[in-house]
């Protein structure tokens, strides 16, 4: 009897994976999660915490796929089957295939419109795509979207057909470093910190169903000192008259209400307010509601932290950075968001989550985001176990003369239209992206004079975008005089090479102390790293020296410092653990100890 239920449960799986077996490409090094992914059904949770529905179909799982020469169109044929949302050159894609510049990645698949969605509109949405994608449903093509980073969606109602299969199609195309575009350590040949490219879906594609009027955005702003939240919203198919309710809870209880036209900001009152911190990551709930005639016509489910950011001069007239309305020391590692077996998608929510908790639990109370944005998951899970989080804007193009040490007097780089338009396209559905998430307190647009343009534009432009937040103009410069901080990268020692009286000075990355591991190497041979020492004891004594430079140098005037890095990288071995996150590489109590005396000193 127990031979036939393992019969079945086998045919069962066939049948969910269309009789296509699946298992991870290559023979490199993996997660403890690798084991975990469903082919059936990858990384099946919500994908959009900050605005919420009830009813919803994931996409996820395998997919036809084909790599043909750029310019042709779909085939007959397919190479075989890719585990969406995987790129197709990591490992648990199935695939691990190079697609490059003059090729392009078709993806194939049919769905069924569940008979309960009747009388809706249908959205299809995606993640992230990276980068340029057009999508055709039932041989008819809906849209296109060009950017690696961000999520987007289409009304797919018109082109569905009466009941059965409906037959989706997607292209691809992606230059890599071969292009203008932001890709941040992408590169076709990978060596050093530069990685492997990412090709295609790379996050959750997914339907959802929506009345005739629907709230397609939202964003929510707390003010802590004037005791309210601001929630605005983007509503399709509005009509005078339409009415915004948002209700603010606490535990399941009404705590303030506010109502307001469709499409105005609505005010909410939040008394006595509870605040968000590292510390305490309190999170309000949100339910809002679009009312036509009193009727019902949608509604989400959001929330939001009543916290603050902002710069005060101190006593000794330091420009400190400061939390809630006090003092407060940033202090976290250079995270780069990369997977040895998903590259940029990580193989389960839980490890999504676990670099989040490991940093915390080493005693951190920032991350800084770099060159890479994460699924809209990520920034919930930092808001839910609290750590404030540094938003790079993923770089490309070229780069200008670089300097460190002083102001920069140079001429600055010059985009083409296209890069400089795409740049800011891509620049501000970033900052869309996460525009709710409390944990999200500082925007990075350049890094180290990487395609670095018109820096006081863009700077003046992201803060009157968002005023809720500070703006970090150029991490390791160039420098120029904009924005909230001077951000500057001195390896492996912490340096203060230059302060500024007029803004927040912040050691943007510092350390990058190397040690390998055997057994848990992307390649043997080939590892990099800024130092290198040969036991954990070693590295250990090394990170706690640097540690307390940078403790000597907070009452000099540095407010914020960011350690180089979370994990190794592919032949990077500058990490706290190690690329498969199975190690910690140094002895953690230690870490732990000297982290929190610098997260303190303020």
């Amino acid at each position: 009897m127990r031979q036939h239920v393992v019969i079945v449960l086998l045919l069962i799986s066939l049948a969910a994976t269309g009789n296509h077996p699946w298992e991870p490409a290559g023979d490199r090094i993996k997660t403890p999660w690798a084991e975990q992914v469903d082919p059936a059904l990858p990384l099946p949770e919500y994908p959009r915490p900050q605005m919420v529905r009830d009813q919803w179909q994931n996409l996820n799982g395998l997919w036809d796929y084909a790599i043909l020469p750029k310019g042709h169109f779909l085939p007959d044929q397919f190479d075989g089957k890719i585990l969406v949302p995987f790129a197709i050159e990591s490992s648990l894609s199935g695939v691990q295939k190079m697609v490059g510049e003059h090729k392009e990645l078709w993806y194939h698949r049919t769905f069924t419109v569940p008979p309960a969605w009747k009388n809706k509109k249908i959205l299809l949405h995606f993640g992230a795509v990276d980068w340029k994608s057009d999508v055709w449903v039932n041989d008819i093509r809906v849209g296109s979207h060009t950017g690696g980073y961000t999520p987007f969606s289409f009304d797919i109602t018109p082109f569905l057909q009466k009941g059965g299969d409906q037959k989706l199609v997607v292209r691809v195309w992606d230059p890599s470093d071969r292009g203008y575009q932001p890709r941040g350590k992408q590169v076709e040949r990978p060596q050093g910190i530069w990685y492997t490219p990412v090709t295609g879906i790379w996050q959750t594609a997914w339907l959802e169903p929506v009345g005739e009027s629907w709230i397609s955005g939202l964003k929510n702003v707390p003010d802590l000192d004037g005791g309210t939240v601001s929630v605005r919203t983007e509503i399709s198919g509005a009509r005078p008259g339409d009415i915004m309710v948002v209700r603010v809870l606490d535990a399941g209880k009404v705590v303030g209400e506010g109502k307001a036209a469709a499409g105005v900001e609505v005010l909410v009152p939040v008394p006595e307010a509870r605040l968000w911190s590292p510390e305490s990551p309190f999170l309000y709930d949100l339910e809002i509601t679009l009312q036509r005639a009193g009727t019902v016509l949608d509604q989400v489910k959001s929330y939001f932290g009543m916290r603050k950011i902002s710069t005060h001069r101190d006593a000794r007239g330091i420009v400190r950075l400061q939390l809630n309305n006090r003092d407060y020391f940033q202090f976290g590692p250079l995270d780069q968001g990369w997977w040895p077996d998903g590259l940029y998608t990580a193989p389960t929510d839980e490890a999504l989550r676990f670099d989040i908790t490991k940093t915390k639990e080493l005693g951190f109370n920032m991350i800084r985001k770099h060159v890479k944005v994460e699924p809209a998951r990520w920034y919930y899970h930092a808001d839910r176990e609290g750590i404030l989080v540094w938003q790079d804007m993923p770089s490309g193009d070229r780069s200008p003369q670089w300097q460190t040490r002083n102001y920069f007097s140079g001429q600055e780089l010059r985009r083409s239209a296209e890069s400089e338009e795409n740049f800011r396209r891509e620049w501000k559905e970033i900052i869309d992206l996460a525009y709710s998430n409390p944990s999200v307190v500082v925007w990075v647009p350049f890094n180290e004079a990487w395609g670095q343009f018109k820096t006081g534009e863009i700077t003046e432009w992201t803060k009157n975008y968002d005023p809720s937040r500070l703006v970090n103009p150029a991490s390791g410069g160039n420098h120029y005089d904009t924005g909230d901080m001077l951000d500057m990268h001195n390896y492996p020692e912490p340096v203060m090479g230059l302060y500024d009286s007029k803004r927040s000075c912040v050691l943007g990355e510092y350390g990058g102390i190397g040690l390998v591991v055997e057994g848990h190497l992307w390649e043997k041979e080939r590892n990099w790293g800024y130092v290198q020492y040969k036991t954990s004891e070693e590295a250990t004594a090394a990170y706690v020296e640097l540690a307390r430079k940078l403790k000597s140098l907070i009452p000099a005037g540095y407010s914020a410092a960011v350690y180089t890095q979370t994990t190794d990288v592919e032949v990077e071995v500058n990490g706290l653990m190690t690329y498969d996150r199975k190690v910690v590489k140094l002895i953690e109590e230690e870490i732990r100890k000297i982290n929190l005396e610098i997260c303190r000193s303020l």
